[in-house]
């Protein structure tokens, strides 16, 4: 893809915690939050609900035969309001509530903080503001845990008004859902044992096996370039794969950098190696019909830029990926 004047550094590598205090913090909190997912009797407490459909997750389209800037988004900013926005507004529910699919598994950027039950986040955060504008409330917000594997489906079911999940915009997506202006740009890249003969998305991968996360960007480029892996483990959530790695079930994770640097800050015993060996951005996912509602939170993301951006990462991604190379800018197709 030809960025031009678009090209920015890419985020540096982890930075480890050191030290025994750090460590012992460090594999506490991933036992907790290994545990999430088996913890819903709290969740109604939290405004979270993760009872939607439980049907076969929808299945992946092939891939686009050629797709240019798939995160450049189909609605340009915009506060006036529409259909979508006006239907959230009205139902019946007392107070009304934007409902958003997030992840309560992944370190700094959706996960539950095991010492107070609260959601917390990079994701988080911009979920917040974003219904703070549309809502006139921060608070306004029900949160749904969706898996990996069911946030298309999550969103053309009706089942959330959006996603806000570490969601890569990419070409077989933007065919099943719209996507808001990027937020973050980050790559697929290797998480391992420290140690590992495994240097990177390269032959040092044949024979090993590989995890991935079920209709992840991941899986796609795996399956695309494997090197020889074997990728038959597949999970719906991408947490699981730190845990088969953890329990030696697989000799490496492929997710994107910013998830593998939060997942490498849980647990002390496993690094990042290689380069990040794609490019992508994540995006707010709507309907496709939804057009006034993505260019409100395209508005949103305007103002987020300038100021909410840089605080959350530097609250929740700076310890991990280093020093800020900033939001991606806005593009649009129109």
């Amino acid at each position: 893809m030809n960025r031009g004047d678009r090209e920015r550094p890419r985020p540096s590598r982890l930075r480890g915690w050191g030290g025994v205090t750090a460590m012992a913090v460090a594999c506490v909190l991933t036992a907790a939050l290994a545990l999430l997912p088996l913890q819903r009797v709290s969740d109604a407490t939290l405004g979270i609900h993760d009872d939607g459909p439980r049907g076969p997750a929808a299945a992946e389209p092939a891939r686009a035969e050629s797709c240019e800037r798939p995160e450049a988004s189909r609605a340009r900013p915009s506060r006036t309001g529409g259909p979508t926005l006006k239907r959230i507004k009205s139902r019946t529910d007392k107070p009304r509530k934007l409902i958003v699919g997030i992840d309560q598994n992944s370190y700094r950027w959706g996960y539950r903080d095991p010492a107070t039950g609260s959601l917390e986040g990079f994701d988080i955060d911009l979920v917040r503001a974003i219904a703070a504008d549309l809502m006139g409330d921060p608070e306004a917000v029900v949160f749904r845990a969706i898996p990996t594997n069911r946030r298309v489906q999550a969103i053309d079911s009706g089942e959330v008004d959006m996603v806000v999940r570490t969601m890569t915009i990419t070409c077989d997506r933007i065919r099943e859902v719209a996507f808001s202006t990027a937020y973050f740009e980050t790559g697929q890249q290797l998480l391992v044992p420290k140690g590992s003969p495994i240097t990177g998305h390269d032959a040092s991968l044949k024979g090993r096996r590989v995890c991935a996360a079920a209709g992840s960007t991941a899986l796609a480029e795996l399956e695309a370039e494997s090197h020889g892996a074997d990728i038959s483990t597949t999970v719906p959530n991408q947490l699981d794969c730190l845990v088969r790695l953890q329990l030696g079930e697989v000799d490496a994770v492929v997710t994107d950098s910013a998830l593998a640097a939060g997942q490498a800050a849980q647990d002390p015993m496993v690094e990042l190696v290689g380069e990040p060996f794609t490019e992508e951005f994540y995006g707010v996912a709507m309907r496709k019909d939804a057009k006034d509602l993505v260019a409100r939170v395209n508005q949103v993301l305007v103002e987020y830029r300038k100021d909410g951006w840089e605080r959350s990462y530097g609250k929740w991604l700076k310890a991990g990926l280093g020093k800020s190379p900033g939001p991606p800018p806005a593009t649009y197709r129109d």
